[in-house]
């Protein structure tokens, strides 16, 4: 079988709709003068993760599919650190050298563009895309004129949308409804708050503190309780920005007779372009600055297993990137997921190999 019929046959998986056992997460910025932090609790069944430090001036071809249409290519501007579960080049967020952060949640309902004149990528090359190539949320807002998430294949209506904020502060919810996108942003942005319904719905339940009775995994009751933290933070000399946003993730953590739990918290400080995170398995908090590391291509890419057992600053403990690495994360990620389980093995092995086509432009 050829290596790009092998990628095809995953990438139908990554763009699958996720099943409902996924929706519970929760994202959210909060801002004190010039300072803007940007939290995330990731929900999930599987806590497995690798944090990876992504290269300026690298040269990347979207991932093919069963797509109509030719796959996005560019090289990256900008370096980045992002959260992966599925392997390299493949994140669920992060922030780049700039302070700019993507993150996502999953959208039922939600349905991505059809096929059209536009170059592609898939719902998670797209975070990796915006990462490598912008600095601002007008710039992420954009970009849908020249690029696209390649849609769904399944018949399962489970789409994405995105919380995206710059460091000057600017933030915007993106989502994809009936194919087309939709941007809410300042003056129709009323809280910087994304849980798994559509923005207007949450706004809506919020502003009338009246989720309904059917409220699956709580993503109203969620909104609503986040967006409340977010809307009345006041400045106190007791507690930094950074502690009450981990305030708010732990408020938003779902109760544990759900199918899933919050496996990783991440807070982003955007201003001084230092991450801390926490996992299901360590509930440390650990911090590192993006500042601390060499994004050129020309050095070797670094990686950090989240769940490792360290406190305090991470940075001396990012090693070398390995495709075996990849290989092992990517296999854990699906093996670990029972909708993902009977993806063939040569299929994982050829995607893990995914990063090695892309190339050092220096």
């Amino acid at each position: 079988m050829k290596i790009t019929r092998r990628l095809s046959i995953l990438s139908l998986f990554l763009v699958l709709g996720f099943p409902k056992a996924s929706l519970p997460c929760t994202t959210f910025t909060l801002d004190e003068g010039d300072l803007h932090v940007f939290g995330k609790n990731y929900d999930w069944m599987v806590q497995d993760g690798l944090i990876v430090i992504n290269k300026r001036a690298m040269a990347k071809t979207a991932i093919r599919r069963n797509d109509v249409g030719r796959p996005a290519a560019w090289v990256s501007k900008y370096g980045s650190v992002t959260f992966n579960q599925f392997g390299r080049e493949f994140p669920q967020g992060g922030m780049n050298e700039v302070g700019l952060v993507v993150e996502t949640m999953a959208l039922p309902g939600g349905k991505f563009p059809e096929p059209d004149s536009r170059t592609f990528v898939n719902r998670l090359q797209w975070r990796q895309y915006q990462l490598d190539n912008f600095s601002s949320v007008e710039e992420v807002i954009a970009s849908d004129s020249q690029i696209r998430i390649a849609p769904a294949t399944s018949k399962a209506s489970f789409g994405s949308h995105f919380l995206v904020s710059d460091q000057k502060g600017d933030c915007a919810v993106i989502e994809f409804i009936d194919g087309k996108m939709v941007v809410h942003r300042r003056e129709t942005m009323p809280v910087s708050t994304l849980t798994n319904n559509t923005y207007e719905e949450s706004v809506r339940c919020w502003q009338t503190k009246s989720p309904p009775s059917n409220d699956p995994n709580q993503s109203l009751s969620r909104f609503i309780r986040t967006a409340d933290m977010v809307s009345r933070y006041k400045p106190d000399p007791s507690k930094s920005l950074v502690d009450y946003a981990f305030d708010v993730l732990t408020i938003a953590e779902k109760d544990s007779r759900a199918r899933t739990q919050t496996m990783w918290s991440i807070v982003y400080d955007q201003k001084n372009l230092r991450i801390y995170f926490r996992t299901a398995a360590n509930r440390e908090i650990r911090t590192f600055s993006l500042e601390e590391f060499d994004f050129s291509c020309t050095t070797p890419v670094k990686v950090l297993d989240l769940n490792g057992n360290q406190t305090g600053e991470v940075t001396k403990h990012f090693s070398d990137y390995t495709q075996e690495t990849n290989q092992s994360f990517i296999s854990n990620g699906f093996r670990k997921t029972p909708y993902f389980r009977n993806i063939p093995n040569a299929v994982l092995d050829e995607y893990s190999l995914y990063p090695e086509g892309t190339h050092c432009t220096h």
